[in-house]
């Protein structure tokens, strides 16, 4: 399908990655119709297809001890309710594919769940929505939310990526299963992952949470997207003149951030077991695909290291959930994976690979039954109006590669995102202001939309990294390095003229 459409259906979900196709089952499955646009196509798109997403996979009698672990770790902003309810879903609903997805074993026979390769995964996930009934439309590309006059999501329209057709989906309820964004920093797979949803949802009246946990690397082969880091848990690190680097324990990214503010910074893996060097070719094939065509042997040559920024994608933030199955405040709308915040199962520090593949699973499934209980609960499908303006309705020429390089200035520049203080924050949100008023007025182009919700997530980032004025988690602010106990409680930001930012009210039982 190439050109536009104008169809109906139930549940609408906006995403072709990990959260969005479990959207669809949960959706589906609750009876819902199901129409999924994906601006890319479902099973190549997005940062799983290029990974090897390993779940957080915990046996029943394990589970408090992690749950524990992660409430020690995280900055006192996850919950744990909500963490046993994505380690049950999650334990629940993998098994379900091994009519799709051929899970490897163990050498007594047992399928192993925790481990997947991402490429299989998703194709796996494609065809389980085709066998149940999904409508499945790739290379669509959403824009605008619809809305009707009570505010109630009403579907969404947007723009095919070939030929650049209009389309529109009148639906009960919305998913915006749309993931994080990387601001382009080439972290693999994230080049259509710009922030569509976030900015879709504010316009529309949702709120974003955790916008300020965004100081996530990942080391990489410099010159590479090669973002497939379990490898370098056993990396040595050298300056340019050879001399080993201090740079090692749970947390490296700060050292070696230093490290590369003064100077070229190199590696070698030889301190990775056998057994593992055997098991990478198979677990993440890419990684050691650069090597090879360089002539390089990893594990016993040195090569040139940097970081590349993860963005929303490894961070936290996104678009609050006000419910137990990730209902927006907008009615009718509903986020899931990368698009939602992660704060109550991450807490304030990333969720690394495993716990946000569970809750991109998790978020998905309640998502997709929570759209479908409401739309069966409202007859209405169609009259609803575009809401959205940025990137959409103006009329000038704008500079589209000096405003994306003001953003990756703000958001990806290890000295301002790492090492965080105010008179630096306000001077990146003031260009960035300025930035948003070129977009808001520049001419209609998918690419100017794309930049548009770059621009607005890296404002609402400044805003909440402003009011979080304490280090806490991966938000460090060397103005401010203690952690505030008054800020044990989630920021949320909305707004986007002039975003603003306010700490949640503190539970009952933190004010008796």
């Amino acid at each position: 399908m190439s050109g536009g459409f104008h169809i109906t259906t139930d549940v609408l979900v906006i995403g072709g990655g990990m959260a969005g196709a479990w959207a669809a089952i949960g959706a589906r499955r609750a009876g819902a119709s199901v129409v999924l646009v994906e601006k890319g196509w479902l099973g190549t798109s997005g940062v799983t297809a290029t990974a090897g997403p390993g779940h957080w996979w915990v046996a029943p009698a394990d589970r408090p001890a992690a749950i524990a672990r992660r409430l020690a770790q995280s900055g006192g902003l996850n919950e744990a309710d909500w963490m046993a309810r994505i380690l049950d879903t999650t334990w629940n609903s993998l098994p379900g594919l091994s009519d799709v997805y051929d899970f490897p074993r163990d050498d007594a026979g047992v399928p192993r769940y925790r481990a997947l390769r991402g490429p299989e995964y998703m194709r796996a996930l494609r065809r389980r929505l085709q066998g149940i009934g999904v409508r499945i439309i790739d290379h669509a590309a959403a824009q605008q939310l619809l809305r009707h006059a009570d505010g109630a999501v009403a579907g969404a329209s947007g723009v095919r990526t070939s030929g650049g057709a209009g389309w529109q989906v009148d639906a009960g309820a919305v998913v915006l299963a749309t993931g994080g964004t990387a601001f382009r920093s080439r972290l693999l797979g994230s080049w259509n992952n710009t922030g569509d949803g976030y900015l879709m949802a504010a316009e529309a009246g949702a709120d974003l949470s955790g916008m300020e946990f965004t100081a996530v690397y990942c080391v990489a082969p410099a010159r590479t997207t090669l973002t497939r880091s379990m490898s370098f848990a056993f990396a040595t690190y050298y300056d340019e003149t050879g001399r080993v680097l201090p740079v090692g324990g749970p947390d490296i990214t700060r050292p070696l951030a230093q490290a590369l503010l003064r100077g070229p910074v190199f590696a070698d893996l030889s301190r990775t077991p056998a057994d593992i060097r055997d098991r990478v070719p198979t677990i993440s094939p890419n990684f050691v695909l650069p090597f090879h065509r360089w002539g390089i042997d990893p594990y016993r040559q040195r090569f040139e290291v940097t970081l590349h920024g993860e963005g929303t994608i490894r961070g936290i933030g996104g678009i609050a959930v006000e419910t137990a199955d990730c209902a927006t405040a907008v009615p009718g709308l509903f986020a899931a994976g990368d698009a939602a915040t992660r704060e109550r199962v991450a807490g304030a520090i990333s969720g690394g690979g495993n716990i946000n593949s569970a809750w991109a699973l998790s978020s998905g499934l309640w998502s997709g039954e929570g759209a479908a209980r409401i739309a069966a609960r409202s007859p209405r499908r169609g009259g609803g109006r575009r809401v959205g303006r940025a990137g959409l309705a103006g009329g000038r020429g704008i500079d589209r590669a000096a405003i994306l390089a003001q953003v990756q200035d703000a958001m990806l520049r290890y000295d301002k995102v790492l090492f965080r203080e105010e008179k630096a924050l306000r001077a990146s949100l003031a260009t960035l202001d300025t930035a948003w008023t070129a977009v808001c007025e520049a001419a209609p182009d998918p690419a100017t939309r794309e930049l548009a919700a770059m621009v607005a997530t890296a404002r609402w980032t400044l805003t909440a990294a402003l009011a979080r004025r304490e280090s806490r988690g991966i938000h460090q602010r060397t103005d401010f390095p203690g952690a505030d106990p008054a800020l044990a409680r989630r920021i949320r930001v909305r707004g986007l003229d002039r975003p603003e930012a306010a700490p949640e009210a503190l539970p009952a039982e933190q004010t008796a």
